[in-house]
Order: C-alpha cells, then structure tokens, then sequence
C-alpha cells in the first residue's frame, strides 16, 4: 500500500458508490500532491502541509505511507459491493486515453503538459484530440495548423522513452450530411480520429441517424465521441433522438469504438444507450475529454459504468496495448476478431 494508490483507491469507492464529484476530486488532488514523495513513513501534521491536502486525505496518507490500509479505506471497502472489484481492476488495467484537448483548441494546456500528466498516472500512450476547424469557438485547428501539430507531437515524442507515446488525432466535427471537418488526406495520417456531434444537436430521429452512420462507417473514423450531446449539469441539454440499434449495429460492423465519456457534465452515453451499445457487441473507448491535466482522473467513473454494464477489458480500447491498438484500428470486423 502506498499513499499514491490508496488515496486513488479511495476515489474510486466514493465514486462507485455516486459520491459527489467534489469529494471524490479531494482524493484524487492529494494522490496528485503525495505522487514525488520519497518512501517511508510521513506523518499527518507534515502532510497537512502540502497542496490540496485536508485532514481526511492527511490521514490517509500518513497511514498509507507505513504501508498499513487506512481506515478510511478499509471502511470503504468492507462496504463496496462485489462488483467494486470489477470495476477498480478495469481502471487499473487502463493504458490509455483517446480524447484529450490542448491549448491548441480549448485546452487549457500545453500538449506538452498533458502527455506528461497522463504517463504520470501511468498511461502508456494518449492520443491529443484538439477540434476540428468549423468548431470556430473551440479555436479548431484548420488543415495547416494540424499540420503544425503534427510535428509538436513528434517534438514531444523524441523527447519520451519507449514507455509514453503520445498519439496523433483530432476530435473531427461530423458535419450536417456525415462527413467530416477535416482534411482527407490529414485524416489518413492521423493514428485515431474521434468523430463527433456539436451541432443542430436537437435534428429529428431520422436526419440525426443518418448523419452518425455515414460517419461510423467512415474508414478514418475509430471514435464515436459522446454520441447523444448531453449536458446534465447546470442548465443542462437533453440528449439527441437517433436509431440506437442502427447506430450501434454500425459501429459493431466497423469496429468503431463507442466512446464512454467521462466528463461529469456528459457521462455519455446514458446507463440505458450503453447497456444497448454492449449487446449490440461495440467496443468501446473509456475516454475522459480532458482540457486539463487533472480531468485525467475522470476516467475511473467510466471505468466504474463499464464494469456495471458487464463489459471486460477485451471490449474496451483504452485497456489495450499500444501495438494491439494501432494493428486493430480500422478493422471491419467487431471486437471479438481482436
């Protein structure tokens, strides 16, 4: 046991139980601020002392740091139900992240800076997902500027071991009739494109439908991100209407990975969509839609709904290897041919 993994431990027990996201955040920014600790016991009042730590998670880490289970912890987990283990061995068998912005579009920063955030919680590759071009408010990259990109990625790249590998992509704009905002030939070049809805969210069933099968069966396409558009936060927007066993079925067919997203104002799709994408037998991508470093952490409560719905490690990319993820992308076949 260590400071660093039961304080993350924790807030994944908060959030399998629905804790409120602010609580469940207080671990996470204390497993952040205990991550360069040197080993060996550290008592309370000392971790009091460092950023973002309360006395709760000061408690925790001076426990933790003896290599004891913390008393919080072990509460917590003499209360979890079984299915509590499920879901904490998927997120721990987590190995990346398809849908990251920079301050590219609307990230809050630099690429270089969200690389090394996510090989920091262990992720062995990322793939960067600034928008697309016609996402003007989302400062979307236009085909010069992902060129641009392009080669900022590779800078950072040189600079990494063999153990990180931040991945090329782009969150592409699915366009009124299905296509996509971008480049064909950028397109071919990038290593995942996530594709997505931003716009006339509130279409009837049937243009909706059409729109989201012509760009799941799009060969560049390997994301469906957060597919009905809802907010359910603050004044919140309700979901899309569109042929869910149709849409499904596509991505089943393609392999397009229906994506899990993780931002607390989305957590699309909704638990009866990605109960429906699961027997429709889609893979799917755990994905956190970070604009900053520490939304990294978003990814454990998708992990959580994964393993809800049943789903195991085979179903869900963001649990692959960098290799298996590359070999398997634009396959036609669903994920039992992985």
């Amino acid at each position: 046991m260590t400071p660093d993994r039961a304080l993350r431990r924790i807030a994944f027990l908060l959030e399998w139980r629905g804790a409120s996201p602010y609580r469940v955040r207080a671990f996470h920014t204390a497993a952040d601020a205990v991550r360069d600790l040197p080993s060996g016991p550290v008592d309370a009042a000392r971790a009091r002392q460092l950023r973002g730590v309360g006395p709760v998670t000061a408690e925790v880490i001076s426990q933790a740091s003896t290599g004891a289970v913390p008393t919080y912890l072990a509460r917590l987990e003499a209360e979890a139900d079984p299915g509590a283990r499920a879901g904490w061995d998927l997120a721990a068998s987590s190995t990346g992240d398809c849908h990251l912005h920079s301050d590219w579009s609307d990230g809050g920063s630099p690429l270089e800076e969200m690389a090394d955030a996510a090989r920091a919680l262990g992720h062995r590759w990322a793939v960067l997902t600034d928008h697309s071009p016609r996402l003007t408010i989302a400062h979307g990259l236009s085909p010069d500027r992902l060129r641009s990109q392009l080669e900022a990625v590779a800078d950072v790249n040189s600079g990494t071991g063999p153990d990180f590998r931040l991945l090329t992509g782009i969150e592409c704009d699915i366009l009124d009739d299905g296509s996509l905002d971008q480049d064909e030939e950028l397109l071919g070049r990038l290593d995942i494109v996530v594709a997505s809805v931003h716009s006339k969210l509130r279409s009837e069933p049937g243009p909706m439908t059409a729109r989201l099968l012509a760009a799941v069966r799009n060969p560049h396409v390997d994301v469906l991100g957060h597919c009905t558009g809802r907010i359910i936060t603050g004044r919140g927007r309700p979901q899309s209407r569109f042929d869910a066993e149709a849409v499904f079925a596509a991505c089943a067919e393609t392999g397009t990975a229906v994506e899990i997203n993780c931002r607390p104002e989305r957590r699309d799709p909704p638990d009866d969509l990605l109960v429906r994408a699961a027997a429709a037998g889609c893979r799917f991508a755990v994905d956190t839609d970070a604009h900053a470093p520490e939304q990294l952490h978003w990814q454990s409560s998708g992990y959580a709904r994964a393993a809800r719905a049943g789903l195991g490690a085979d179903r869900l990319i963001t649990t692959w290897s960098l290799g298996h993820l590359l070999a398997t992308r634009g396959s036609d076949s669903g994920p039992n041919s992985a």
